[in-house]
């Protein structure tokens, strides 16, 4: 087990104000993507202090590394580049990495499981927000959708549908506050449901098959009865959208299965650096498929062929490379009982990006990333003995 010095007070100060600004970066990302980035900033000047005042070694999971190494290739991606200089722009995203070693680094031992209650709280008034929006507000059509303070529908559910996801972990693997999560898990549910959005009911379905069979098989007989309520019970606006995601002449469905073969096209006129990244949208019209619906999308609305197609096939692997070490890693820490719950965590949002991201690019949001790489990282930084 690792474990990371003592520290001095002016740099125990440091660590106190960094672990304070992720904790703000876990909740305030389900608000406000400008605030989020405001205390990122903090916690990384914060980490380079502590750093280097202590003269450490700069310690991360070993699933960083694969990440790393896709970061690298996404770089050599904008360099070829048709647009280099819109392609590196689009690149900043990549500094987000840097929330896996900030929250190794900071969220360490009984940290990590208090993140995710901050986080749980922080999302249950964000759930509210957007059911009161739904209910009040009207905003209970496709032209007007929940979606809490946040830029857009999809970004909003994401989040919801990772923070169900730890919900759930924590009551079916936790040892403490579970009953918190217990009441913020309906709550989770509804607002994603309300949202209209498809993709992420699929990516919590699936983490909570996931998770119910990690617990115990038989529990995978709650969801098809949670399922059959919803349908009887939903409004009918609400059920007919879920059932249409079966319907393959809805223009949304057939809008994507035409995105999959630009996406083809984009792949064997690039196959070693893509298009580019931020291309796709650019060069839209070059590969649109006849059957396309929408005359220009901004991705391909599918995680590994939107990869792919705009930073290339090697990237692609690095990418899978990240994905696979990092399942084997969590699995393997299901049998270690002080992070049971945060690895079945990482494991249900991993299979949540996983699902939800065959019919949305959610891997390219920057609000969703964050979330994402926060609950990823929390099962090894709760390995690590806390410093202060």
């Amino acid at each position: 087990m690792a474990h990371a010095p003592a520290l001095d007070p002016p740099a125990d100060r440091l660590e106190q104000i960094g672990l304070l600004a992720l904790f703000g970066v876990a909740g305030g990302v389900l608000f406000s993507i400008a605030v989020a980035q405001i205390l990122l900033a903090l916690a990384v000047v914060c980490w380079i202090a502590v750093v280097a005042t202590r003269h450490e070694r700069i310690a991360v999971p070993a699933f960083f590394w694969p990440l790393l190494a896709y970061a690298g290739a996404t770089l050599v991606s904008a360099a070829f580049s048709p647009e280099p200089r819109v392609s590196l722009i689009d690149c900043k995203q990549l500094v987000l990495f840097l929330l896996v070693p900030l929250v190794y680094r900071f969220v360490t031992g009984s940290r990590a499981t208090t993140m995710v209650t901050v986080i749980l709280s922080f999302a249950a008034v964000s759930a509210a927000f957007g059911i009161f929006q739904y209910a009040i507000l009207h905003y209970d059509n496709l032209g007007r959708r929940p979606q809490g303070t946040l830029g857009h529908y999809m970004t909003y559910s994401g989040l919801l549908m990772l923070v169900l996801a730890a919900a759930l972990a924590r009551i079916l693997f936790g040892r403490s506050e579970r009953t918190w999560a217990a009441a913020v898990l309906p709550a989770l549910a509804v607002a994603i449901a309300v949202t209209f959005t498809r993709s992420a009911a699929v990516g919590a379905c699936a983490a909570a098959a996931m998770l119910l069979s990690l617990k115990d098989f038989r529990l995978l007989a709650v969801l098809p009865i949670v399922a059959a309520v919803f349908l009887a019970l939903a409004p009918a606006t609400l059920s007919a959208r879920f059932v249409t995601m079966f319907n393959m002449k809805d223009p949304s469905s057939r809008d994507r299965l035409a995105m999959l073969r630009e996406g083809a096209h984009m792949i064997r006129a690039h196959p070693l650096v893509g298009v580019g990244p931020n291309m796709v949208e650019v060069l839209y019209s070059q590969y649109r498929d006849p059957d396309a619906v929408q005359k220009v999308n901004p991705h391909l609305h599918n995680v590994p062929m939107q990869i792919a197609a705009e930073r290339g096939l090697p990237a692609l692997g690095l990418w899978l490379w990240f994905i696979v070490s990092l399942i084997v890693s969590l699995g393997r820490r299901l049998g270690h009982d002080r992070v049971r719950f945060l690895a079945a965590s990482g494991l249900a949002a991993v299979t949540a990006m996983l699902a939800a991201g065959m019919f949305e690019y959610n891997f390219g949001d920057s609000e969703f990333l964050m979330m994402f790489l926060v609950l990823i990282t929390l099962p090894f930084a709760g390995e690590r003995t806390t410093t202060t």
